[in-house]
């Protein structure tokens, strides 16, 4: 029998090509061969996430729907053998289980002088993989202020079947909280509640403590003289920071501070009037990295050592010496207290983490 006009040959004679063409010789089937084993996304399971983070499929589980049950370095080997694995839960049978629709509502902040902006940016890129990690998804909304940010409150509730907010740049007298409080909305802070601190579940890094660290680098290498570059007063995280700057000099450095708006041109315009100064600072202790880079500009050939505050990726093209916040950890920290007002129903202990100093040319 033939395959068909044109086909030419038999189907016993394409049988016995393919047997031919499927034969290996003596040498090759001598050869070692590596097995290489492919796990699918599609095909990984709970019990395939706990295998490769030698767990229970329970500690697993509770992961992903109650990590504040878990233990912070168990969290962690169970959420990268998650990403390792690319493995996701069955997000219908959770909404229905748990009657929530697992999406989370942030704002993004407008972009303004593209220094400082970065540091939200790099917090939202830790909130989404830190809220995938457990299931969630993570819905971006832009308000220009606070009396904006709340009228899309009510907008988003009324349309979208949010579970809870994520909020950022806390200050004195924020409205936000309390609207969402006193409408039993679930919400967590990136930034304490200034004046109220046991009043809703938080993550925030100690600013004052970072700042104190600046001042310490440059006391040790023989810096006396040392000034502070900030936001006007008023400003909880300005002020915070200040304070770091200020026990560590001592009161009679006071008058070594110059307050002004967060911007790399008036950084350099208030590092100059500073410096003018009888008996000038010989290096500066900068609120954040747009200061730092103008006081940097102010100070280049003068010897003046310069700390920011961010260690955005700006200072590193600057060689600028500045404070890091350790964004990605305060990003699952923030998940973990979400997720436990979620699940549990409870308010959990607020979070304050530590900044590190990262060591540059410029101090």
């Amino acid at each position: 029998m033939t395959v068909g006009a044109g086909g030419g040959h038999s189907v016993e004679t394409i049988t016995q090509l393919e047997r031919s063409n499927h034969r290996t010789s003596d040498f090759e089937r001598s050869r070692p061969r590596k097995v290489v084993k492919v796990v699918m996304a599609d095909n990984v399971t709970i019990i395939t996430v706990a295998r490769r983070a030698q767990v229970s499929r329970q500690t697993v589980s509770n992961v992903l729907n109650t990590p504040h049950l878990v233990r912070e370095e168990t969290r962690e080997r169970v959420r990268r053998a998650i990403e390792e694995l690319g493995y996701r839960a069955n997000q219908a049978a959770r909404q229905v289980r748990t009657g929530r629709s697992q999406t989370l509502a942030v704002r993004i902040e407008p972009t303004r002088d593209g220094i400082n902006s970065l540091v939200l940016d790099r917090f939202l890129h830790g909130l989404t993989v830190a809220a995938a990690s457990v299931g969630y998804r993570v819905m971006l909304y832009a308000a220009a202020d606070d009396d904006a940010e709340v009228a899309t409150y009510a907008d988003l509730l009324a349309a979208y079947d949010l579970d809870a907010f994520v909020l950022t740049d806390t200050h004195h007298g924020d409205i936000r909280t309390s609207w969402l409080a006193e409408r039993g909305v679930p919400f967590v802070t990136f930034g304490r509640p200034w004046g109220a601190p046991e009043s809703h579940p938080w993550v925030d890094v100690d600013g004052a403590a970072g700042t104190a660290a600046a001042t310490r680098r440059l006391l040790d290498i023989g810096h006396e003289r040392i000034g502070f570059l900030g936001w006007p007063p008023g400003n909880a995280v300005g002020d915070d920071r200040r304070a770091g700057w200020a026990s560590t000099v001592g009161p009679e450095f006071a008058d070594l501070s110059r307050f002004t708006a967060d911007d790399v041109a008036e950084g350099e315009a208030a590092a100059r009037d500073l410096l003018s100064i009888p008996d000038a600072p010989t290096a500066l202790v900068c609120a954040s990295d747009s200061l730092a880079a103008g006081a940097f500009a102010a100070t280049r050939g003068t010897g003046v050592a310069v700390i920011g505050f961010d260690d955005t990726p700006v200072a590193g093209v600057l060689g600028l010496t500045s404070v890091a916040q350790p964004l990605t950890e305060a990003a699952a920290r923030c998940m973990d207290l979400l997720t436990g007002v979620l699940d549990g129903g409870i308010t959990p202990e607020p979070v304050l983490l530590q900044p590190t100093l990262v060591i540059r040319e410029s101090a």
